[in-house]
């Protein structure tokens, strides 16, 4: 080895990783447990100057680097054993990103060069043989910044209590590329998210947590790049403490930073939460059998990937590799990842892309006390603020909801499934003769999914409930489309999820019959309003609220187009739907019995919600009825008239394909009830109907009614509510 290259050991306790500013001046230190040697690379449009690193202990590489201020280019080269049978892949022809790069410049270039083992220009590949190209040419490099310079006046979070929060998932780009009042060079970018028309509609539909699909740095796919297309989703990341510059308006790394701090600041200063879904599972390095060489692999494969004993990655993700969690550097990393969204960029939270494989443990299988999850329990900043998981990943045994400790709220998938079992598949097969599933799933989703959540003090609010997400069937398509149409994805419709339990009204994809589209719309009202006025913590996707279509496009990851933009035009009906959506939204807010910290309770308890259910002729329900596969009525009645606050809610869910006739329960102390929001075309709003009293109730519809208290004047507002009128 060249003498400029050894090592000098140290007795030193090693430095925080990545660049940072200390007395005698800018510092670097590397994670680089296998490595011989390890090289700065200060890159600029003249060359690339290499400086080795002098300082070693416990596998971090360090030192003083003069030349790391503000602004300045580097990569680095890392020295060491190739042996892919031991899962070693170093290669110092190589240049790597920095894992703690505060930001990226410039894209990946799908080259052989790329790669740290032989791929020839036809795609032939050798991945034992070790690669001597250089790739530099080719890659993103590490930017430093100042995090000093932005000015966050009083920037105050908004701090939303889990029983207010409801949750809006967006894209940065998707959410504003076509909004007519956002300055066209601002579409599509971090700065439009902080603008007043952005601002004024998350505020006047009512939801107070924006949640933003992955913005740290990442690239796309060669497979996809081959085919024209790129991960529009972001879910293939870079680096993890870096936002993607493809996201700002600025071009300059520190200005893209700065970008995406104002925008948190103008949120903020509505009073909306920013939520990141960070993708921590694993990175765009894809496989080591075929993957390239970009950062982790290069640095070291087999600290940073799960691998098995001949070299080679555990995939959880599906993605090719899997990050392993188990390495306490490795989790160090994602702490300190986290801990740096909060305090450099003031997010309010983290929604966790694939948890379980963050917490696979020595066995690979899922272990919900691993040492990651009590890192964030324990941990004083990363425990204030939301913490949400996707309770699944792609191995043995991967499904987890849950199961996941107190810390965590969890995306409940069977409060999804159930909802559109209820309201559209069911329905389809009673119209063809066929019975459903009964109402007993139901009921205990309308409930808060106690049976999934009620351990380890946990309530309804560790339930995040949805009936949409980025990766399915937009609201608007889960009533036109009962097949999944992703041809344009380019792998033959084969994409996407096949168990959609949605149902298009008699007719697959666009139509002009108004009765198909009358009933289409209501059967969106009815998915609304079942996700917006139960116990959970509400997640609605960004322009359900208006109807959004992805033409039965249910895997857009790869769709940057108007396909996947949200259309801010809209028609009379889309218009109408807003209306609803903030009418129940409002409603939400006026009824804290329909999201209390505690799960409801069938009998009146102090201090919790009385949670009743009733057959469509007012009796209770009896036990033979709840399983019976041709019910498709439930009455719900929630209550608090034995607390100070007296309140009662109605919820008629009528998914019969015939009109019915639903009588209200007696209920004591209540007058009467007031309908405050109906799914049904023309059902008047406002509608008085006595205690005890019957409702005509058309097919497939949700009302939801309030009570009149007796002795009391009704003084309650009515909500507004702009129906789909069959004129229309």
């Amino acid at each position: 080895m060249p003498a400029h290259l050894r090592p000098r050991r140290s007795t030193e306790r090693p430095p925080r990783l990545g660049v940072t500013s200390t007395d005698a001046g800018p510092e670097i230190a590397v994670l680089a447990r296998h490595a011989t040697a390890v090289e700065v690379c200060l890159t600029t449009p003249l060359g690339e100057r290499r400086i080795p690193l002098t300082r070693t202990a416990h596998g971090i590489w360090w030192d003083l680097v003069p030349e790391l201020v503000p602004g300045t280019r580097y990569g680095l080269r890392v020295h060491g054993p190739w042996d892919p049978g031991q899962g070693h892949r170093h290669n110092p022809d190589k240049l790597l990103l920095d894992p703690y790069a505060a930001a990226v410049e410039g894209e990946v270039t799908w080259r052989p060069e790329v790669y740290g083992h032989e791929v020839g220009e036809d795609g032939w590949t050798d991945p034992e043989t070790r690669d001597g190209r250089d790739s530099a040419p080719h890659v993103s490099r590490s930017v430093v910044v100042d995090h000093g310079v932005f000015d966050w006046g009083e920037d105050t979070l908004p701090d939303v209590p889990w029983s207010d929060t409801v949750i809006y998932e967006a894209h940065v780009r998707g959410l504003t590329m076509r909004h007519p009042e956002v300055p066209p060079e601002l579409r599509g970018t971090y700065a439009a998210l902080g603008h007043p028309a952005v601002l004024d509609h998350l505020t006047g539909l009512g939801v107070t947590s924006l949640e933003l699909l992955p913005l740290h740095a990442f690239t796309s796919e060669p497979a996809l790049v081959r085919r024209g297309l790129g991960n529009y989703w972001g879910y293939n990341s870079l680096g993890f403490f870096a936002p993607h510059a493809g996201y700002a308006a600025a071009s300059d790394p520190q200005a893209v930073v700065d970008e995406l701090k104002g925008a948190i600041r103008a949120l903020h200063g509505a009073g909306i939460e920013v939520i990141l879904d960070v993708v921590y599972n694993h990175t765009a390095e894809q496989s080591s059998w075929d993957g390239p060489t970009l950062s982790f692999r290069g640095l070291d494969n087999q600290t940073y990937y799960r691998l098995d004993d001949r070299g080679r990655d555990i995939d959880v993700t599906g993605c090719g590799n899997t990050l392993d969690l188990r390495d306490p550097q490795v989790a160090r990393m994602v702490l300190d990842s986290l801990r740096y969204w909060v305090e450099e960029f003031h997010v309010d939270g983290f929604r966790f892309d694939l948890a379980p494989a963050l917490a696979r443990g020595r066995d690979d299988a899922y272990d919900r006390e691993h040492a990651f999850h009590v890192a964030l329990e324990s941990d004083p900043v990363l425990s204030r603020v939301k913490l949400l998981a996707e309770p699944w990943d792609v191995g043995v045994h991967g499904w987890r909801t849950g199961q996941f400790p107190a810390v965590f709220s969890e995306w409940n998938d069977r409060f999804r499934d159930t909802a559109r079992t209820f309201w559209l598949a069911d329905v389809g097969r009673r119209l063809h003769g066929h019975a459903g599933h009964g109402v007993r799933e139901l009921a205990t989703r309308i409930a808060g999914s106690a049976d999934l959540f009620a351990h380890d003090g946990r309530g309804p609010n560790a339930s995040v409930t949805l009936v949409t997400a980025h990766d399915g069937f937009t609201l608007a398509d889960l009533t036109a489309y009962e097949e999944r149409h992703n041809h344009a994805n380019g792998e033959d419709n084969r994409d996407g999820h096949a168990d959609n339990r949605s149902w298009n009204h008699g007719h697959e994809g666009p139509t002009d019959d108004p009765d198909v589209l009358r009933h289409r719309r209501r059967s969106m009202r009815n998915l609304l309003g079942t996700l917006l006025l139960l116990p959970g913590v509400p997640m609605l996707v960004a322009g359900d609220e208006l109807g959004r279509t992805q033409q039965g496009n249910n895997n857009a990851y790869c769709q940057d187009s108007e396909l996947t933009w949200v259309d801010w035009e809209l028609a009379p009906w889309q218009s109408a739907l807003l209306e609803d959506t903030r009418a129940l939204l409002a409603l939400r807010r006026e009824l804290a019995l329909l999201r209390g910290p505690e799960f409801p309770s069938f009998d009146a308890v102090p201090g919790r919600t009385r949670l009743r259910w009733y057959a469509e002729d007012g009796h209770l329900l009896a036990e033979h009825q709840w399983d019976d596969p041709h019910r498709s009525t439930l009455v719900a009645v929630l209550d608090t008239l034995h607390h100070e606050d007296r309140r009662a809610v109605a919820l008629l869910l009528h998914a019969g394909t015939d009109r019915s006739t639903l009588r209200l329960p007696p209920t004591e102390g209540v007058e009467g009830w007031r309908v405050r929001f109906s799914s049904e075309a023309g059902r008047e709003v406002g509608q008085h109907v006595a205690d005890g009293g019957s409702l005509d109730a058309g097919a497939t519809s949700l009302t939801v009614l309030t009570a009149v208290l007796s002795g009391t004047a009704d003084e309650r507002p009515s909500t507004h509510v702009v129906s789909d009128a069959e004129a229309r």
